[in-house]
């Protein structure tokens, strides 16, 4: 059933970004970029005109912005290690593998978020992947879709079983469609984008390996299917993007090292810290440069 507006949706608007940061998804992997936000906020760097997050990256962005050191962290090694958030067994029985919905809102209640200080910051976007057509849609955050969004972004199809629907349609995560959205903030005239990857670089991905499974699974949601066994080809353009940018864009990478131990699903707390540390790292030594 449909239920209130999102708002937000953004297109081909005019806009007067110059400096994006594009911040990738990726469940526990983006406890990298916690770390490297955790860094530019000890720094006091925030040099960015908008901000575009997908999935965990989104939740990453939302930290930085709000001012909140060490949030993110501690959502991903607090909670999303809990069974209540991952839960095989749940699965199995038909239910949730992750409820992102229990971790949006347990996150907002054991730490809610400034949002005068986050809506008092740069405009910040969410990708979602809608369900009816198959495309990528963006939407900016606001006070009034923000547990919407939040929910939305990350609701990974097949894994979470609650599909989120308002008056705009039904959706499901942003990276089925668009994990790095570099492409939409040139779009929308950055000429410079910092972009925290969730995967070393050099990283390209493979296709499905088991595809049938995907068309089963998803036989309910074609668009959604067709999107999502095309997703390693769109994502890997958007890496080209990245690597080959067009006359005029600069594009600066923070990317994990090798090896990078953290998994979608990775529950170890010393294999994320390892992450989280890494990305801190990572992120001083982008600021020394």
């Amino acid at each position: 059933m449909l239920v209130s507006s999102i708002g937000g949706c953004v297109e081909n608007a005019p806009s007067n970004i110059n400096h994006a940061l594009v911040v990738e998804g990726g469940a526990m992997r983006g406890i990298f970029a916690s770390g490297v936000l955790d860094a530019f906020l000890s720094h006091n760097y925030q040099p960015f005109d908008a901000a575009f997050g997908v999935s965990s990256g989104a939740a990453n962005v939302l930290g930085y912005l709000a001012k909140a050191p060490q949030r993110s962290m501690q959502v991903i090694t607090q909670l999303a290690t809990s069974r209540r958030f991952y839960n095989p067994t749940r699965f199995i029985r038909g239910g949730h593998l992750v409820d992102v919905g229990w971790l949006w809102r347990e996150s907002q209640r054991q730490m809610p978020v400034d949002q005068q200080v986050l809506f008092n910051n740069i405009p910040f976007y969410a990708a979602l992947t809608d369900i009816d057509s198959g495309k990528a849609k963006y939407y900016r955050v606001s006070p009034d879709n923000l547990d919407a969004l939040m929910e939305a972004t990350a609701a990974l199809p097949v894994v979470y079983k609650h599909t989120p629907c308002f008056s705009e349609g039904c959706f499901t995560d942003g990276g089925v469609t668009d994990s790095l959205p570099v492409k939409k903030a040139y779009k929308l005239g950055a000429s410079k984008i910092t972009v925290i990857l969730s995967h070393p670089d050099g990283y390209s991905m493979k296709p499905s390996r088991f595809p049938w499974l995907a068309k089963g699974l998803l036989r309910d949601q074609p668009q959604v299917k067709d999107a999502y066994l095309k997703r390693a080809e769109g994502y890997n353009a958007s890496l080209d993007f990245i690597r080959n940018p067009p006359e005029g864009l600069e594009i600066e990478v923070i990317a994990p090292q090798q090896p990078y131990e953290v998994e979608r699903f990775t529950m170890s707390k010393s294999a994320l810290l390892d992450g989280y540390v890494m990305g801190l790292n990572k992120g001083a030594e982008h600021l020394s440069h």
